[in-house]
């Protein structure tokens, strides 16, 4: 196997939830890409709606053409209207395995690490400090290994109409049935919810 295939090889076990590596030099600029292009997101001020689509689309490298635009700035922020709503900060580590469906609305401080795919169905609300965790390390430490050792990952599928408050956590390997409500705080571990409203509380002993 040559040098290309593998690390084709390794991104597409990273993909289907294998073991993987993640300090590899490919893997290594697409983090790096994905950061540039949050930071660009994050920092934009006063910019237009088209502008904060544009930013968004390059993070989740979507390539959709945007609709030609029009002279009036509230026609033209019409047009935008179903794209998702995104308050900065917002980061990633790729972003080319996150999917957001229209109308949904992520807060402040959301972060995703999507080693594997994440999608959030449409009209989906976010509340701040959301976190979406797809990757994991071995649970035995003599196979971590710090930055040498392998990695892998679960997708995350929240479905259609649900509301994840502020501070839920979803782990490695979550469906999130249509409809659901997570209380804020929760710390979502099973892995699917089938339930139209759900609250999940972390509860903190002291």
């Amino acid at each position: 196997m040559d040098s290309e295939e593998a690390r084709l090889a390794n991104q597409e076990r990273m993909q289907r939830g294998e073991l993987y590596h993640a300090f590899t030099p490919d893997l290594i600029a697409a983090r790096s890409r994905c950061a540039r292009a949050c930071r660009r997101f994050n920092h934009a001020e006063d910019v237009p709606r088209r502008r904060l689509v544009e930013l968004w689309r390059d993070i989740v490298q979507d390539k959709t053409p945007l609709p030609p635009p029009k002279e009036d700035p509230m026609e033209d922020e019409a047009l935008f209207e179903d794209e998702p709503w995104i308050e900065a900060p917002i980061r990633m580590d790729y972003g080319y395995n996150v999917k957001v469906g229209e109308g949904v609305f992520i807060n402040a401080n959301c972060h995703i690490i999507d080693t594997c795919l994440v999608t959030i169905g449409a009209r989906t609300l976010f509340g701040p400090n959301v976190h979406l965790y797809s990757g994991v390390h071995p649970l035995d430490p003599s196979l971590r290994n710090g930055t040498k050792g392998p990695e892998s990952g679960k997708e995350i599928h929240i479905g259609e109409d649900c509301w994840l408050a502020g501070n839920v956590t979803v782990l490695p390997g979550v469906t999130i049935g249509k409809g659901a409500t997570i209380g804020a705080a929760s710390v979502v571990t099973k892995v699917r919810i089938s339930c139209p409203i759900s609250f999940y509380l972390k509860t903190l002993l002291s």
